[in-house]
């Protein structure tokens, strides 16, 4: 296997982590104001996350990173065709972050109510950017023979960015209820099994016309056959969260990710990034890649340093495992500073 395929495959293989694993977290944000009831909820909702969600951000760094070293040219064509869209995502990302560090820190329901708003609509923003610009790299943006955007600020704003970004949001919001299940127990646990089984189709239509839309553009024999394991996962996971087999479901939603966004990958190789205005100017794995000795050296870096972060984020869920429960949640309390 070329060192140009198999980075192709590494940041793919980083951006579906990110999308399981930050599916969940920015769908719990935006659940603070759709499905939590009280302030106790709330608290609920947040501590499922509370260990795990700035570790979760580091697969979007890692995957940003990756590609500005593996593919410079990629990494150039769409960061700056997108960055408004990327902005916002980055603004998003902070409110999400204070706000989950600020919310407690004065016992005032006006000032716990305007944090949660803040993580809401931080996740919701967060998700619908990462969506918009995954969608816009397997569908194409107005990339000139240089490789710039033309058009103004709002070039990128097309069907398929609006349909990415609401596949982002729909599949984390589902996700997240998935993840209820697994880390909550009684009325939340059960209100979220029921969200899953009423909102799941629903929540992943968007995602699966993505696919299907890829297919019929460029995809080939190879590219469906992960579409369709994908199709039977998602049956799966309906099934399995109707009979109350909540980690099965959350493993066959986790799947339907998987070889969803292997089919979308699939389609798009070796294109990384198509022009919309002629397929000429499209950037692939071969004119958009780093030099071959720079390739080597990311490899070597990451056989070591991949398995190192998969062990320690492993070992975090491993020993934040447990359910939280609204019992045990302790009543609001003020601390006495001395």
């Amino acid at each position: 296997m070329e060192l140009t395929t198999f980075w192709f495959i590494v940041i793919a293989f980083l951006w579906v982590g990110y999308l399981f694993l930050e599916g969940f977290d920015l769908g719990v944000g935006m659940l603070m104001k759709l499905f939590a009831r009280d302030e106790r909820e709330r608290r609920v909702l947040l501590n499922t996350i509370g260990p795990v969600w700035d570790g979760n951000e580091v697969w979007l760094i890692t995957a940003g990173a990756m590609t500005f070293a593996a593919f410079p040219f990629w990494y150039a064509a769409l960061f700056s065709a997108l960055y408004l869209p990327l902005t916002l995502v980055l603004l998003g990302l902070i409110f999400r972050a204070v706000s989950i560090e600020y919310r407690g820190k004065r016992d005032n329901d006006r000032w716990r109510n305007r944090w949660d708003w803040a993580m809401a609509l931080g996740s919701f923003v967060s998700a619908f950017g990462v969506g918009a610009a995954l969608a816009l790299t397997s569908t194409g943006l107005p990339l000139n023979e240089n490789g710039d955007r033309v058009g103004g600020a709002f070039a990128w704003l097309t069907p398929w960015a609006v349909l990415g970004g609401l596949a982002v949001v729909g599949f984390a919001l589902v996700h997240a209820c998935a993840f209820l299940m697994l880390k909550t127990d009684g009325e939340i646990r059960a209100r979220a099994r029921r969200a899953v089984v009423r909102w799941l189709p629903v929540g992943v239509l968007p995602l699966a016309v993505w696919a299907i839309g890829v297919q019929f553009s460029s995809g080939e024999l190879m590219s469906l056959i992960p579409l369709a394991v994908a199709v039977v996962a998602l049956v799966v996971a309906w099934v399995m969260a109707y009979r109350g087999r909540e980690a099965l479901s959350f493993a066959a939603l986790g799947a339907f990710l998987l070889f969803g966004a292997v089919s979308i990958f699939a389609a798009m190789y070796p294109v990384v990034l198509p022009s919309s205005l002629d397929p000429a100017w499209n950037l692939t794995i071969e004119n958009a890649s780093s030099s071959p000795y720079t390739l080597k050296v990311m490899t070597w870096v990451s056989v070591f340093g991949l398995p190192v972060v998969l062990l320690y984020q492993g070992w975090t869920y491993w020993v934040f495992r447990k359910r939280v429960t609204a019992e045990s949640i302790p009543a609001v309390h003020k601390v006495k500073v001395q």
